[in-house]
């Protein structure tokens, strides 16, 4: 991508010269479950995890997460590296801290692909959007979502009438995987997301209790992270076993309302075009894109490297 043209999606001239593209109604509200059903469906969900990870509790797990995290040093900022192997990726990670890794991203195929390609390729895709007030409904289960083409997506992004832009978050594009060339970081891996939207689309601050990579294919993005255990200054809510989201925004921060969180670490980390950044299990984080960006991530499904092999942890130790 030309680095003196603005990163835009298949520009057709100006707004006032586009048809508005017809979008169908929102994906109707999730319908609660009773109490008790709900109770069920979280401890079987817990109990999958923890299977799926070979650990013998969730709870545990984000015990001895937040546990090592009081044992981690003081950073100011993310360090950035060169290529790793995966051996060198290992003992990094077991530190516990997040690392960046520069240029691995910008040798897959997908880097190539411009946003006129993609409208080109793969506007036939179908992608469930998020709109409207995403941010503070982020780990809602009535979060509004809308499912459409890519195309029209896009065409939406470029009508620019929504005061929070459209955001394609969280969505498994097997057909641009297809150019991705992923690391064996982790024994065993999630499927890749995919991550799309302009400037000013945003995932608020959160934790997630698995291991991350996250690659940064085009445009940039800014991210603050803190460390597992400040999740005490961050007013956690519990999205699911495995995902908690904190309602302070350390990009607007409101101390009256949340005051604890004047303790609470926050490191801000750019990443560009070609970067690969490590999130430690159970680290905070919060991202805005500053460009127009496409990104991807995978999530480790196993024990998190900082806990290093803990083997009370693990299934066979049961």
């Amino acid at each position: 991508m030309a680095k003196d043209k603005k990163p835009v999606v298949g520009d057709r001239g100006p707004p006032a010269a586009r048809a508005s593209p017809r979008m169908p109604p929102p994906i109707p509200a999730f319908q609660s479950a009773s109490p008790e059903d709900a109770i069920a469906k979280k401890q079987a969900r817990e109990r999958k995890d923890a299977q799926v990870r070979g650990v013998t509790s969730i709870h545990e797990m984000r015990e001895a997460i937040r546990r090592a995290g009081r044992g981690l040093p003081l950073i100011s900022d993310v360090p950035r590296l060169g290529k790793l192997d995966a051996a060198a990726f290992r003992t990094r990670a077991a530190e516990g801290l997040p690392f960046l890794i520069e240029g691995l991203v910008g040798r897959w195929p997908l880097s190539a692909l411009t946003p006129q390609a993609l409208r080109e390729r793969f506007s036939h895709l179908q992608v469930r959007a998020r709109v409207g007030d995403y941010i503070n409904t982020a780990f809602a289960p009535d979060r509004a979502m809308q499912d459409m083409s890519m195309l029209d997506y896009l065409e939406l992004v470029s009508a620019g009438t929504h005061e929070l832009p459209p955001y394609l978050g969280n969505l498994e594009l097997r057909e641009l995987n297809g150019m991705c060339h992923w690391p064996a970081y982790f024994d065993k891996m999630g499927p890749p997301r995919f991550w799309l939207g302009p400037a000013g689309t945003v995932t608020p601050l959160h934790c997630d209790y698995d291991d991350n990579i996250f690659a940064q294919v085009w445009g940039t993005k800014r991210i603050f992270l803190s460390p597992p255990h400040h999740d005490e200054f961050l007013y956690p809510s519990e999205a699911n076993a495995i995902l908690f989201g904190s309602p302070f925004d350390p990009e607007a921060p409101d101390f009256d309302k949340f005051p604890l969180a004047r303790k609470a670490t926050m490191i801000e980390c750019i990443v560009n075009p070609g970067d690969m950044l490590y999130v430690p299990a159970g680290w905070y984080h919060q991202v805005r894109a500053l460009t127009f960006s496409l990104s991807a991530n995978r999530w480790a499904r196993a024990l998190p490297y900082a806990l290093n092999g803990d083997v009370s942890l693990q299934r066979g130790a049961e």
